[in-house]
C-alpha cells in the first residue's frame, strides 16, 4: 500500500499559547527545538498553524492584515509511531507588506524579526509562506538571504493551492519557483488550511527536521 494511512502520521497535540514578545529573547521559553512561521500579512499563517496543531482558534486569524505584531509563541508535543513524545515551540512571526500598517511598526518588525532568526541554535526550520496567487514579496528574498546567512533550513510552502485551478497549478508552482531561484517546483510544497490537501506531507517533514 503507497502512502501514509492517517493514524501512522506524526502529529502535534497538547497546542497552547506559550508567550508573545515585542522583541525575541532567549530564554524566554524553555529550550527545545523550534519551527517559525513567516511571510506576508494575510499568507494564512495563523490558519497553517491551526490546522496543523488541530485547533480551530489557538493562532488568531484575521480579516485585517497584519494583526500580528509582536513574536507569538505556541508550545506544542510532537507524536511519531515508535518515538518518545518530542516537545517543540512553534513561532508566529508578524507578517509584512501591508500598507495600512503605520510606519514605525512597519520599521519595528525587521528588527524583531531579525532578533529572533540571527544566532538561534534552537531554530530547526522556518516555513517561508508564499501565497499561490501572488509573486514574492522582497521581503521574501530578504528573509532567504538572512537564512543563508545564518544556516537555517527553509520550507517554502505555497498555500492557498485550492484557489488555482488543478489545470493550472504545475505552471503557478513552477512560476513560484523560478522566481525564488529554485531549481525546481519540487521543492516546493503546496498547501490549502481549507481542503487540508498537502498537510500531511507536510507534517512529516516538519517532524524530520525537528527530530534533526
Amino acid at each position: 500500500m503507497s502512502g501514509k494511512r492517517t493514524e501512522q502520521r506524526p502529529r502535534l497535540v497538547d497546542a497552547r499559547f506559550a508567550i508573545s514578545l515585542p522583541k525575541w529573547r532567549h530564554g524566554a521559553v524553555p529550550a527545545h527545538p523550534e519551527v517559525c512561521f513567516a511571510g506576508r500579512s494575510n499568507v494564512g499563517k495563523s490558519s497553517l498553524i491551526n490546522i496543523l496543531v488541530g485547533r480551530k482558534s489557538l493562532a488568531r486569524t484575521s480579516s485585517t492584515p497584519g494583526r500580528t505584531q509582536s513574536l507569538v509563541v505556541f508550545e506544542a508535543r510532537f507524536l511519531r509511531p515508535g518515538v518518545s513524545p518530542r516537545p517543540v515551540h512553534l513561532v508566529d512571526l508578524p507578517g509584512y507588506g501591508w500598507a495600512k500598517v503605520p510606519l514605525a511598526l512597519k520599521k519595528s518588525w525587521g528588527p524583531m524579526v531579525r532578533s529572533y532568526l540571527q544566532g538561534n541554535p534552537l531554530l530547526r526550520c522556518c516555513v517561508l509562506l508564499l501565497d499561490a496567487r501572488r509573486d514574492p514579496a522582497d521581503e521574501d528574498f530578504e528573509l532567504l538571504e538572512l537564512a543563508e546567512h545564518e544556516g537555517f533550513p527553509v520550507l517554502p510552502v505555497v498555500t492557498k493551492i485550492d484557489k488555482i485551478a488543478r489545470t493550472r497549478r504545475t505552471k503557478e508552482l513552477r512560476r513560484v519557483a523560478e522566481a525564488l531561484g529554485l531549481e525546481s517546483s519540487e521543492d516546493l510544497w503546496p498547501a490549502s488550511s481549507t481542503t487540508r490537501e498537502g498537510i500531511g506531507e507536510l507534517m512529516d517533514q516538519l517532524a524530520e527536521m525537528v527530530e534533526e
